[in-house]
């Protein structure tokens, strides 16, 4: 298992090899950067987008929280991290594809469907519990296909109806809606299965996923 000390083992290489190696690019990236592709990726450990699609620095911009939401757009005052990184990605860097990436075995899913975190106070799962919320649709959608079934093809399919959720939810920011209809930005909805290591890739058209 990995602390800090192990951590900085690694930095250690990464300063011997990827920075000493690729001065060049890592000169380039000082002047700034200019990703085209955003990927909104799930906190877990286990789903790192840069190792999954074999990526450099530089070459996207990921935003990780818990189940790999969007929220939908709101006015309202708060903090709005997601909507903050989204609005930075695509009206300053101007990506051209947004990517939403769900995965397997992900636990604010299966709490979403389970209700497990429902009555906990913030700080001991009540902000968890609010940040799914942002999923009772899409349980809604998988209790009304399975009803009180909680195996593991439950568990995907909510997964993966949360990729849907967030997609939903980018559509609603008219800057997205706007660059997606004039074709300047392309989003994309997939799921990476912990399993298999396979990458899957959601038809909008036909609702489903498939191997990419």
């Amino acid at each position: 298992m990995t602390d800090f000390a192990d951590m900085i083992d690694g930095y250690r290489r990464f300063r011997d090899t990827g920075w000493s190696q690729q001065r060049e690019r890592w000169d380039e990236l000082n002047e700034g950067q200019s990703p085209r592709v955003m990927v909104i990726a799930c906190s877990d450990s286990r789903v790192d987008p840069a190792q999954i699609f074999d990526t450099s620095p530089g070459e996207i911009f990921v935003v990780r929280n818990v189940a790999a939401l969007v929220p939908p757009f709101e006015t309202n005052p708060g903090h709005h991290g997601v909507s903050a990184a989204l609005e930075f990605a695509v009206q300053v860097l101007k990506v051209g594809e947004i990517v939403v990436m769900g995965h397997g075995k992900c636990g604010g899913c299966k709490a979403a469907l389970s209700q497990d975190l429902k009555d906990a106070p913030p700080g001991e799962g009540g902000f968890v519990h609010n940040w799914i919320s942002l999923l009772d649709g899409a349980r809604e959608i998988v209790t009304g296909r399975y009803g009180d079934q909680l195996d593991r093809e439950v568990e995907r399919a909510m997964e993966q109806e949360g990729v849907k959720v967030s997609l939903a939810n980018l559509r609603t920011f008219p800057c997205v809606r706007a660059k997606e209809k004039s074709g300047a930005l392309k989003l994309v909805g997939s799921f990476f299965a912990i399993a298999d290591g396979q990458l899957h890739i959601l038809d909008e058209d036909g609702g489903a996923f498939s191997p990419a």
